[in-house]
């Protein structure tokens, strides 16, 4: 914060609002206007913020949130009052699993309203309660620069997450002459340290073990260690395995890494976590998509559990030495005093599970493979572009087949696995970074979920590349009913029985947008069509007829383990 003295002016409270924003440095809000909101808006007109409309509440938050990953900053969104708030739930949860920090500003009924079921009144609070870091209920005007400066430091601070401030109307139209130089209420904490001793327990660990495994989460791209990630890599010796959401810190084609592991990850990843005889793991929270039983993971191995928040530690999975701390500063320490060894045997032994059980799949010539079209985006983008996938069987072929290089690349609903999240987010990102290549990578039935919000990217000029990989089903669901369910379709079918063409016709309704597109049926068309596509000067969508019979695989059915893995 500054040094800005007091106003010496009387202000809106709504008009107070915006001035914290800007002293928070926020220069670009998602926000969707309504009666509970609209002195918001008002002050935003001449504010210098820009907002980005989206076509629905929903498509806001996860655009709050796209732009929160990509870019590291706290994500603002904005709504009105009852279903405007509802509405943003979703994201809010979005944000919370996947710890992003964002802070959601609602407009509420007048305070004399609040409990009497007034018109479009919702108890925010209390319907975000589970799913936010903290939240606020403004009743006076003069708390409102306390509140956000606040909301925006909880926000970002510690483990990331979301905030929510519920403003009533009464309190956006009451007037006072603002303080800005407010003094924070919070309890400061300063990072959380790792003790020296701490330090060297896992120095000693390292030392006594044979069998290594490095395994990293989503805190190290929050934390911003991925240098230090690498160096320790690279100078302890140590084979890699990360989380989903840890993907992009480490270059998916260095030769430490063995790529993201658990119910979907390489075979290989599986492996080297679960016969280690020491699991170090670095920002990650031992989620059941990884562990699958926790009680039959790792089982020989000792564990070292680093995490800022206290709250994970042995929560999921017993820790033989757990450590509450900033990663960054823990690899830091762990950096000053490298222990590199060979590990031949354990190498070895890697090396032959990588051969055994390698990341490809079955090439076919009738029909386009899910797998090559985003192989094929790959290699015609050099790895380069920023990938924003829905959630489904394309999520996971997206980050199987891309061949990642960076943090915050992967932009991806892990926690929460929210269909409708890809085409938000990637608007998001795009607002965020307007000099990158964002590429949305979306099924069929996800991508339906926030169609809308093509509106936004034309009208907010936040073009974007989209593939559909359009396999006219619910392809995730309809794996498992294959796999599990003797292949018997409940509601997981989403062709159009009526008539022999495809439904919808998803160009059609982008070029209603505005919005160049093209269909691709066949193999021969494929790299002609994505460098179309790539080749556009603006948003351009690609919608690619795959079928359905494509599996993700490998797969450990939910709660096995790696050796229950399905590779065929």
């Amino acid at each position: 914060m500054d040094s800005e003295k007091t106003e010496d002016k009387m202000m809106k409270g709504s008009e107070i609002v915006i001035k914290c924003l800007k002293r928070q440095g926020v220069d670009l809000v998602f926000a969707y206007p309504g009666g509970a909101a609209i002195d918001l808006h008002q002050a935003l007109i001449e504010s210098g913020i820009r907002v980005v409309l989206p076509r629905h509440e929903q498509g806001g938050a996860f655009a709050a949130d796209g732009y929160a990953r990509v870019s590291g900053k706290v994500g603002v969104c904005m709504a009105t009052s009852g279903p405007g708030a509802t509405n943003l739930q979703t994201g809010i949860a979005d944000c919370y699993l996947d710890s992003i920090p964002a802070v959601f500003i609602t407009g509420q009924v007048g305070s004399s309203l609040i409990g009497k079921n007034a018109f479009q009144e919702i108890d925010v609070i209390g319907t975000t309660r589970p799913i936010v870091k903290h939240s606020y209920l403004i009743f006076d005007v003069k708390e409102i620069p306390q509140v956000i400066s606040e909301a925006f430091e909880l926000a970002a601070s510690g483990r990331p997450g979301p905030v929510v401030i519920d403003l009533p109307k009464n309190v956006q139209q009451q007037m006072c002459i603002p303080d800005f130089n407010v003094t924070t209420r919070l309890t400061k904490k300063s990072s959380p340290k790792a003790r020296p001793a701490e330090i060297e327990a896992i120095r000693t660990a390292i030392a006594d073990s044979k069998k290594p495994c490095l395994y990293f989460g989503g805190g190290i791209i929050s934390a911003e260690a991925s240098a230090e990630l690498l160096q320790f890599m690279e100078s302890y010796n140590i084979p890699t395995v990360s989380t989903l959401l840890g993907v992009g810190a480490i270059p998916y084609d260095h030769p430490l890494y063995l790529r993201w592991l658990g119910m979907h990850g390489t075979t290989f990843a599986n492996y080297t976590a679960n016969e280690c005889d020491l699991l170090l793991a670095f920002g990650a929270r031992f989620d059941d998509r990884v562990t699958g039983d926790p009680r039959n993971f790792a089982t020989t191995a000792k564990i070292i559990h680093v995490d800022i928040d206290d709250s994970e530690i042995n929560k999921n999975k017993f820790a033989d030495i757990g450590i509450v701390a900033n990663i960054r500063d823990v690899l830091i320490e762990l950096n000053k005093k490298p222990l590199y060894r060979e590990y031949t045997e354990w190498f070895a032994q890697i090396a032959g599970w990588r051969k055994q059980f390698p990341m490809t799949f079955e090439q076919k010539s009738e029909a386009i493979q899910p797998q090559r079209v985003v192989e094929m985006l790959s290699e015609l983008t050099n790895g380069d572009a920023i990938i924003v996938p829905g959630v489904g069987q394309h999520q996971m072929f997206a980050a199987q087949y891309y061949n990642f290089k960076h943090p915050r690349q992967l932009l991806t609903s892990g926690g929460l696995g929210s269909m409708g999240f890809g085409l938000p987010a990637a608007m998001g990102a795009k607002a965020a970074c307007p000099d990158k290549l964002v590429v949305n990578i979306d099924g069929d039935g996800s991508f339906q979920m926030n169609i809308q919000e093509l509106g936004t990217i034309h009208m907010e000029d936040l073009p974007i590349k989209i593939i559909i990989l359009n396999n006219q089903h619910l392809g995730m669901v309809a794996q498992w009913e294959d796999r599990f369910y003797g292949g018997r379709r409940g509601n997981t079918d989403l062709t159009n029985h009526l008539s022999n063409r495809p439904y919808p016709d998803f160009v059609t309704i982008a070029k209603g947008y505005g919005i160049p597109g093209r269909e691709v049926y066949k193999r021969e068309e494929l790299e002609d069509a994505l460098k179309e596509m790539l080749a556009a000067p603006g948003s351009f969508l690609l919608d690619v007829h795959t079928g359905y019979e494509e599996h993700v695989l490998p797969m450990i059915p939910a709660g096995k383990d790696y050796k229950s893995t399905i590779s065929r």
